[in-house]
């Protein structure tokens, strides 16, 4: 434990509040809730945080599954991010249970000391992580727009200080044909199943002209009733990723043109939608915050490794945030390496002993890192500094122009 009397008085903090962390985020785990229907969750971290002397607002900004939970009373500000919603049929199986309950623990560790810090706390619940950009919409909505620095971890099978993400956008296409019957009219009719096979297809051959690192699949939501009748609408589902966000919008325009080849050839009409608040930036960490977690997490006895050229990477709506402002959002090993995000094993895995223990130890890295920022401004001074170095290499848009493209 670190000798400066600060730091220890916010690691005990955390350590006296484990017991009912650990019961938070077991409960979240035993209760999934969708995107923007996770009212119990939401409910449940931002009582837990009242009840420790947080001020906390709900339906923040005017969303109805965020909090708001604050400690302090003057500028500069830090957010430290919950995460809470689950995944269709697999619950937990991104581990936000304990991204709410690390959240939660950091804000506790920080508040403990806040009276000897030059500054406030924000522990904010961003709903509807997975697919729906919860943080898209409280940044539309300004909840980002007194926040010097944010920050998250993420559970994963390696431990992260730095890690990137890949830009990503969720599209509907929908077909719309001519029903007749199948056997005695077919020539009649306008197969609207043969446009959106043709888009599939289509995309099967566009993949081999893409970078490595764009990612383009999706499924059927709607292929049509009964084998006798030509469908007269076929719907599907697409999620479309890359390295960075310039070229995710290139894969969104060639794929949008192959879904048009494929209503040319069919005869029918196609609409390709963009789902709003689905356009996913790419993660842009910054450094200076990253190293300064990772030297944390080292000094509470983490391995940290070291992010690869080729490391496996999904999508988040915090890389939007990071658009707007300085951010990170690092990763700590929950389960064995290998083991498959949005999997079952990685669910299961979110509920053991073993999880919360490493989860705990990431909040009170963040815990640090913010102490940090609020009791020496020249830091801060530095990593906005980092920030707006990357703006000007248009590597990040700056909050302005990050609050008006979303």
């Amino acid at each position: 434990m670190p000798r400066d009397p600060v730091a220890s008085d916010a690691l005990a903090a955390i350590d006296h509040a484990r017991d009912g962390l650990y019961a938070l985020s077991l409960q979240i785990h035993r209760n999934p809730e969708l995107a923007y229907q996770e009212r119990k969750s939401c409910a449940l971290v931002g009582s837990f945080l009242a009840d420790r002397g947080f001020k906390v607002t709900s339906s923040y900004a005017g969303i109805e599954t965020s909090f708001r939970a604050d400690a302090g009373s003057v500028a500069p500000t830090v957010a430290i991010l919950c995460e809470y919603d689950a995944l269709p049929d697999i619950g937990h199986a991104c581990g936000h249970n304990l991204m709410a309950m690390m959240g939660a623990a950091a804000g506790i560790g920080v508040r403990a000391v806040i009276d000897r810090l030059q500054g406030r706390v924000a522990v904010i619940g961003t709903p509807a992580e997975e697919g729906e950009g919860g943080k898209i919409a409280l940044l539309e909505a300004g909840g980002f727009d007194d926040v010097d620095a944010a920050m998250m971890v993420h559970a994963g099978s390696r431990t992260l200080a730095y890690r990137r993400s890949l830009a990503s956008v969720r599209v509907d296409v929908e077909f719309h044909g001519k029903a007749v019957h199948a056997a005695s009219q077919p020539d009649q009719g306008i197969n609207a199943l043969d446009g959106l096979i043709l888009t599939f297809v289509g995309l099967n051959a566009l993949r081999q002209q893409l970078r490595p690192d764009a990612r383009v699949m999706g499924v059927i939501s709607n292929g049509g009733s009964a084998a006798n009748i030509i469908p007269e609408f076929a719907a599907g589902k697409f999620s479309l990723r890359a390295l960075d966000r310039t070229y995710r919008d290139e894969v969104i325009e060639r794929f949008s043109q192959v879904a048009r080849g494929a209503a040319s050839a069919t005869g029918a009409a196609v609409n390709v939608a963009v789902r709003r608040n689905s356009s996913y930036d790419n993660m842009v960490p910054n450094r200076l915050l990253a190293d300064r977690y990772g030297e944390h997490l080292r000094g509470l006895g983490v391995d940290v490794a070291q992010e690869s050229p080729d490391e496996r990477m999904g999508s988040t709506d915090m890389g939007n945030v990071m658009q707007a402002l300085p951010g990170i959002h690092p990763y700590i090993k929950i389960a064995p390496e290998g083991t498959p995000g949005h999997s079952i094993a990685f669910r299961d895995a979110a509920a053991t002993v073993e999880a919360h223990a490493a989860a705990l130890l990431a909040a009170k890295a963040m815990a640090l890192v913010t102490i940090d920022l609020l009791r020496d401004p020249a830091l801060l001074r530095a990593v906005k500094d980092e920030f707006e170095q990357q703006r000007r290499q248009g590597l990040v848009r700056g909050r302005a122009q990050a609050a008006a493209k979303t």
